[in-house]
């Protein structure tokens, strides 16, 4: 086993640990209105310099995947 391996099964999760950044969702412009989709979430690292982004669904067709905060009802 590595080290980096030994290393990811210590730290704790970050999606167990902290709630997202922010939000994505799957935008699909359609006979002139916007179908918004969820498709995962992005959470900050710790050193400030990227995002770790979990897509739990892919889009298949066209439209634009869109990154926003949480709402309070999320």
């Amino acid at each position: 086993m590595t080290t980096a391996n030994q290393t990811s099964r210590t730290k704790p999760d970050v999606r167990e640990t902290r709630p997202p950044s922010l939000i994505a969702y799957h935008v699909a412009e359609r006979g002139g209105q916007s179908y918004w989709t969820r498709l995962g979430a992005a959470w900050d690292h710790d050193d400030a310099k990227g995002l770790t982004v979990q897509l739990d669904l892919m889009p298949v067709s066209g439209g634009r995947i869109v990154l926003r905060e949480p709402s309070e009802r999320e």
